[in-house]
């Protein structure tokens, strides 16, 4: 059995989950699910990246220990699982002393004894919502052009990594997709960056101005940098640093699982994933991620979303209100993979009423009522196996290209030839007893069944309703109409 190894980013917590975020944990989910269905031995991994300036700020402006803090905003993100309908195999916290501190801590010192690690003193532009060291480039007018504010210049004693060894190892990984960056547009825009010359990166804080982190195994007077801190989730997740103390060997788990097969992040930290993990992996003598993949941001209504302008969409109000599936089916289908995408209700609603009831549900409640009479059984109908078959090969296709959108087109175009096919052959004006009309119901039957088949990576909730439905002839409305 071969294995699949899926993660997200993990979101810092210094805010409640948004819409963008469950995006890329949607579209991750549907990876996971996609590969066990296949068979495939597949570990699905999520967490928060907790340490830092921003968190240690937040926690006091809400009165809170850094710990407490964190511990509130990170339960949201794990109630994200249910509510979203999400199938992860584990979550994984940088504060989990245990469980996260050992792996980080091992590949510091792994790039420690490579060499790779050196001191200095240093004086830079620092910006506290990246939690980073910027450059000139970075600012317009003055201002982190992300952030809108103004930097601190910072000066101080840090550890460095020398990231600039690797610019010319990493931009041939790059271009010859042995570390594949999807899409193509993402691909060029890192190896335009690299192109400019990789800079060693500074990869610690002094502890008198961070306690909130992981102290540096060799130094203790300085906290990791969130490069260490964080990116090393990936393989601490795995067991990486709870080594077998008797022979020495790797985690079990590490050595099955890494490297990871698939890596989904947002565009706005493709740096961080596409050059700098990689360097420190290098140096660690570790193998690369076999694929990036970087999703776009959502807009709401053209506009970015911001806690200023008050236009950041909650995921689980939308779910109270609409369900998880068909917050699944907007964010899948109406943002382009790999790009940027919009959110307004008024679109989210428009969808919803087109194609999940009207489309969808109408098919399934039409012929589960047709089918009541004479309990009639799904027969195999030979034009829909052959278009069954042609959108399982498509659907395989644009999996592997990350075009989760056309996948649900695909799956949209069996529905339609559904209800046009009831429409067309009007089963209604049959007597249920008749051969044709057995036919007819049976042959829609086969379908609905394979349609709910396919729809079980994207909207798992649906698939098991239809099947369900299909088993105990109990019709429920999927998707009520809205108004």
């Amino acid at each position: 059995m071969s294995k699949f190894y899926v993660t997200t980013s993990i979101p810092y917590v210094n805010a409640e989950p948004h819409i963008g975020f469950a995006l890329e944990i949607i579209q991750s989910d549907v990876l996971a699910r996609y590969y066990r269905h296949k068979g495939e031995d597949v570990f699905f991994l999520t967490g928060t990246d907790e340490h830092g300036v921003k968190i240690v700020r937040a926690a006091k402006a809400a009165g809170k220990t850094p710990q407490d803090f964190t511990n509130g905003v990170t339960k949201k993100f794990k109630d994200l699982k249910k509510v979203l309908n999400l199938s992860w195999d584990d979550f994984i916290r940088t504060s989990d002393k245990k469980k996260h501190w050992p792996g980080a801590q091992k590949l510091w010192l792994k790039l420690y004894d490579a060499g790779k690690l050196y001191k200095k003193s240093y004086k830079g532009i620092y910006c506290i919502g990246h939690e980073a060291f910027i450059t000139e480039k970075d600012l317009v007018n003055g201002k982190c052009k992300d952030h809108q504010k103004e930097p601190e210049i910072i000066e101080e004693e840090n550890w460095f990594f020398k990231l600039s060894d690797y610019t010319k190892e990493i931009k041939a990984k790059i271009e010859s997709d042995e570390l594949k960056v999807a899409p193509k547009s993402r691909k060029n825009e890192i190896l335009a960056l690299i192109n400019e010359g990789l800079e060693d990166i500074s990869f610690s804080r002094p502890r008198k101005d961070l306690s909130w982190g992981i102290p540096v195994p060799n130094d203790s007077k300085h906290t990791m940098y969130v490069w260490c801190d964080a990116l090393s989730n990936y393989i601490s997740a795995l067991g990486y640093g709870q080594d077998d103390s008797k022979l020495q060997a790797p985690s079990p788990k590490f050595k099955k699982y890494w490297p990871a097969d698939v890596q989904v992040i947002g565009k706005d930290i493709l740096r961080f994933h596409a050059a700098i993990w990689p360097g420190m992996l290098l140096a660690a003598k570790l193998p690369l991620p076999k694929t990036i993949f970087v999703h776009g941001f959502i807009t709401v209504g053209g506009k970015k979303m911001s806690k200023t302008i008050g236009n950041v969409i909650d995921p689980f109000e939308i779910v109270k209100k609409y369900g998880a599936d068909a917050l699944r089916y907007y964010l899948l289908h109406e943002i382009p993979s790999g790009e940027d995408g919009d959110f307004t209700y008024e679109k989210f609603e428009e969808r919803y009423n087109a194609d999940l009831a009207k489309g969808l549900g109408n098919l399934v409640a039409r012929v589960l009522t047709l089918s009541q009479k004479n309990n009639i059984k799904a027969v195999k109908n030979k034009n829909f196996d052959a278009a069954i078959k042609k959108t399982e090969k498509q659907i395989e296709k644009f999996i592997n290209e990350f075009r989760f959108n056309n996948a649900l087109v695909a799956i949209w175009r069996l529905v339609a030839s559904g209800n046009k096919y009831i429409d067309e052959k009007k089963p209604w004006a049959l007597k249920p007893e008749s051969k044709e009309f057995k036919e007819i119901i049976g042959s829609l039957l086969f379908l609905i069944s394979d349609i709910g088949a396919l729809l079980s990576p994207f909207l798992p909730e649906t698939s098991e309703k239809i099947s369900g439905q299909l088993k105990n002839r109990k019709i429920s409305i999927l998707f009520p109409q809205l108004k």
